[in-house]
């Protein structure tokens, strides 16, 4: 079994903080350079499917359905399902710009994975949705005529935190990685016993706690 890992590609958001303030967190477009990418990314997950059909399970957001369409699978994505609990972290609905930078000091203060936002999500709600989405995808993915590949196209801290669940990561670690570059993928492969990620995510300190990716 394998489940390709994707991030959207560039989004309005990614280039504008404000335009949380006037446009839903859903329904943030990409911007032409996030379509491109999209594009680009399109011969490299074929490439990775190698000719097979795959099951694809994308975030109901705008960006992350038009990263989808712009990777054109065309008849290799055998499923498409819209899965609500690979959405981004709530951070409520349209945002207040001055109170936006202060709930970022207080989570980066505070720790993104135990703080909740007033009117969204802490990371550790993330965490908890994605639990419920990998007990489904493994069970599915282990009946006949599932494809043995699914693509998850979601958000930056969705797919470190399935990543964190995944592989049993400390919350200490997960604090210390990166997102992903938009339109950056991982490749996770399961042996019959254990899952394996294709390389690690970068890593802007090393974990307080001592663990590791391996």
């Amino acid at each position: 079994m394998r489940i390709i890992l994707l991030r959207h590609g560039q989004s309005l958001g990614n280039v504008d903080e404000l335009a949380y303030c006037r446009v839903p967190d859903h329904a943030l477009p990409l911007t032409p350079r996030g379509e491109q990418e999209a594009a680009d990314a399109g011969p490299r997950i074929k490439a990775l499917v190698g000719g097979r059909p795959v099951a694809v399970y994308v975030s109901p957001y705008v960006r992350t359905r038009a990263t989808l369409r712009g990777l054109d699978l065309g008849e290799q994505a055998e499923r498409v399902v819209a899965e609500p609990r690979l959405r981004e972290q709530d951070w409520g609905n349209l945002q207040d710009p001055v109170q936006q930078e202060v709930l970022k000091h207080q989570r980066h203060a505070f720790g993104h994975f135990f703080f909740r936002l007033p009117n969204g999500e802490s990371g550790a709600d993330v965490d908890d949705r994605l639990a419920a989405f990998l007990v489904d995808l493994e069970t599915r993915m282990a009946r006949d005529g599932h494809p043995a590949t699914a693509l998850v196209v979601s958000h930056g801290l969705t797919i470190r935190l399935l990543c964190r669940r995944l592989f049993g990561w400390s919350i200490e670690l997960f604090e210390s990685l990166s997102n992903l570059e938009t339109c950056e993928h991982r490749v996770l492969t399961h042996d019959g016993t254990r899952w394996h990620l294709d390389r690690p995510f970068t890593q802007w300190r090393d974990s307080p706690d001592g663990d590791t990716q391996t």
